[in-house]
């Protein structure tokens, strides 16, 4: 089953459950694909669906960040369940642990030797963390790994 279809079958229990959030939260995703869709005028494989879905993911914890810095919690609560509606829809999720032993590797196998290798690094650690760990995790831990 695609993750198209698994949106869609996601959109119908929530409006026989009267799930509000979760279908507002999946109406969003499947509207950010279709745009996503019209834009590139192809229709979208399970990846870029994946994409999609991690961009917006990105979204909301910036959100989320944003929302607690301003002290407006109620906001930043909705973001957070927003947030783990579209993460039932990604891959699982790496740790830390796993993001560090990764980019160890990754900086072993490519003997990178500082923060001059860092763009070499990251072009071979991005295409294994697509849509499991934030880019932004990735690249901090790959900064602290080379340092």
């Amino acid at each position: 089953m695609t993750l198209k279809e698994q949106l869609n079958d996601a959109m119908k229990a929530a409006m026989k459950a009267r799930d509000d959030l979760r279908l507002s939260a999946v109406r969003m995703v499947r509207a950010a694909i279709k745009n996503r869709e019209i834009d590139t005028r192809v229709e979208l494989d399970d990846q870029a669906v994946i994409d999609v879905i991690s961009t917006m993911a990105k979204q909301r914890r910036e959100s989320i960040r944003m929302y607690r810095d301003g002290k407006r919690l109620e906001l930043a609560e909705k973001e957070e369940l927003e947030l783990a509606v579209l993460l039932e829809f990604l891959p699982t999720q790496l740790g830390p642990e796993d993001i560090d032993s990764l980019v160890s590797q990754v900086i072993l196998d490519l003997d990178a030797r500082g923060a001059k290798d860092m763009g070499r690094v990251m072009k071979a650690v991005t295409p294994l963390t697509a849509g499991k760990a934030d880019g932004k995790v990735v690249s901090d831990a790959v900064r602290r790994l080379l340092a």
